[in-house]
């Protein structure tokens, strides 16, 4: 298992198809979340009971423990706190999705799942948990440049401030929308504020 240090906030990726895991793993951290990866059921079971996990994906079949039998145990560990997603490449029929559900999974999707929509339900699930959106890691740079928006500088004041072209700033803002997962200043500063990124 590899990822994040427990007790940071982190979303647990269980999946024994180590290129679907691999891929969802870029997703998420490319969109600013940790993340911790799992092979087996035991796996993603010991890491989703660690202090900071804050959602689960888990594929359905997997060594061991099955996603059914994990999604249960941290039912019966965290009730809802933490959301679950289940990912399936062969349990695909409408029964297996409702079995999910039952079990006490928030969503279901079905493999092979475009990166857009598996980030989208990510997103969703974490809205629906108050609090439990993991902080995005920003670069020293992304943020000055969200300090700077938040103080209400245009484009061209943060640029100069800088001393950095504003092409630069433009790029850094795109990267700072995506990881908060933005798309309006107003909406970064409001979310900045929310997640303590800024004083």
């Amino acid at each position: 298992m590899g990822g994040e240090p427990s007790g940071r906030r982190s979303i647990v990726v269980a999946d024994a198809d180590v290129v679907a895991r691999a891929e969802l793993q870029r997703a998420l951290e490319a969109t600013g979340f940790a993340v911790v990866e799992a092979t087996s059921g035991d796996e993603a079971l010991a890491a989703a009971l660690e202090d900071g996990v804050v959602l689960a994906v888990l594929e359905v079949r997997l060594p061991g423990l099955s996603g059914y039998e994990v999604c249960r145990r941290l039912r019966e560990a965290h009730g809802d706190r933490v959301p679950i997603i289940f990912v399936s490449a062969d349990r695909v029929e409408p029964s297996d999705r409702v079995a999910g559900l039952l079990v006490g999974a928030d969503d279901y999707l079905v493999k092979p799942v475009a990166r857009d929509e598996i980030l989208a339900r990510v997103r969703r699930q974490l809205a629906r948990a108050p609090g439990s959106a993991p902080r995005p890691r920003l670069t020293e740079r992304e943020g000055e440049v969200l300090r700077l928006l938040v103080g209400g500088l245009a484009p061209a004041q943060i640029a100069n401030e800088l001393s950095i072209s504003p092409k630069t700033v433009a790029t850094h803002v795109e990267h700072i929308y995506a990881k908060l997962g933005v798309h309006t200043r107003a909406q970064a500063v409001a979310r900045a504020f929310r997640l303590a990124l800024v004083d």
